[in-house]
C-alpha cells in the first residue's frame, strides 16, 4: 500500500517531512531545538493533532542515535531530578489535549518557549562560563528544575516541543556542549517513550501513524550522523547561540501561524 495515500500526501509535502526528519536527527546529535522546524512542517503538511502522533517515533530514532552517540556524557543526578516533575507535566500535558483545540495549543506553547529564552538571555549575562552543573543539589537549583521539569513534561506531551524548555534549562544549568547532548539524549529518549502509551490513548499513534513513520524514520540517520561531524566543529558559544536562536525560530512559528 502507498504510504503517501494514507495521508493524501503530495510528493513534494513528503519530501518536506523527509527533510524535516533530517533534520530530527541533526538536532539530536548537534543543536538541540532546532527540530522545532521539524515540528511546524509535520503540523503544516499533516492534521495539526495528527502530526504529534507521527512525529513522536521519528523522535524516538533520533533519540537512540543521540544515546548511543553521547551515552557516556549523561549527567544522571539532573536527571533523576527532572524525572518526577517531568512525569506530572506529561500527565497536565495529556489532560490539556482532551480539550485544547490547535490554536490554544500553539499559542501556549510558543509562549512558553519564548519565555524560558528570554529567561536564559537574562540569567546567563551573569552567568560564569566555567560553571559545572552541580546546582541542582541546592534548593534553588532544585526548584528551577522541578520548574522546568513540568514545563518541558507538558510541552513535550502536547506538541513534541519539550527540547527548546529543556535546552533553556541545560543552558541555565551550565552543562557544556557534550554534557548537554548526553543529558538531553537520555532525558528524551525516556521522556518519549513514555508518552507512547499516552499519545495511543490518544488515538494519535496507530497503523496509519506508523506506517508513515516507517517511511520516514530512515532519514533520521544521515541527518544524525551529519550531526555528529558537525559538533566538533562548532565551539561552545556559537553552539549555545543556535541553541537559543533555535527556540526563539520556534516560539514565533508557533505563535505567528
Amino acid at each position: 500500500m502507498n504510504t503517501m495515500t494514507l495521508w493524501h500526501i503530495s510528493g513534494w509535502e513528503f519530501a518536506a517531512l523527509a527533510f524535516a526528519a533530517l533534520l530530527v536527527g541533526f538536532s539530536k546529535t548537534a543543536v538541540s531545538g532546532a527540530n522545532t522546524v521539524s515540528l511546524a512542517v509535520f503540523a503544516a503538511v499533516l492534521p495539526a493533532r495528527a502530526s504529534t502522533g507521527v512525529l513522536l517515533p521519528v523522535l524516538i530514532a533520533g533519540d537512540v542515535l543521540a544515546v548511543l552517540t553521547y551515552r557516556r556524557h549523561a549527567h544522571w543526578p539532573t536527571l533523576w531530578r527532572l524525572f518526577p516533575a517531568v512525569a506530572a507535566g506529561v500527565v497536565v500535558g495529556t489532560l490539556f489535549l482532551v480539550w485544547a483545540d490547535d490554536e490554544v495549543v500553539r499559542t501556549s506553547i510558543g509562549a512558553i518557549l519564548l519565555l524560558m529564552a528570554g529567561v536564559t538571555l537574562w540569567r546567563r549575562r551573569g552567568a560564569e562560563a566555567g560553571d559545572e552543573p552541580d546546582a541542582v543539589t541546592t534548593r534553588a537549583g532544585r526548584m528551577k528544575a522541578r520548574s522546568y521539569g513540568v514545563l518541558g513534561g507538558f510541552t513535550t506531551m502536547v506538541a513534541n516541543a519539550g527540547g527548546p524548555v529543556m535546552s533553556m534549562y541545560l543552558l541555565s544549568a551550565g552543562f557544556r556542549k557534550l554534557g548537554f547532548l548526553g543529558t538531553s539524549a537520555f532525558f528524551f529518549l525516556i521522556v518519549n517513550l513514555s508518552k507512547v502509551p499516552f499519545s495511543a490513548g490518544l488515538g494519535l499513534i496507530d497503523g496509519r501513524s506508523l506506517l508513515l513513520d516507517a517511511a520516514l524514520v530512515v532519514f533520521v540517520v544521515p541527518g544524525a550522523l551529519f550531526g555528529k561531524w558537525a559538533v566538533n566543529r562548532i565551539n561552545q558559544r556559537l553552539f549555545e547561540q543556535l541553541v537559543i536562536a533555535a527556540t526563539i525560530v520556534g516560539g514565533l512559528q508557533l505563535l505567528l501561524r
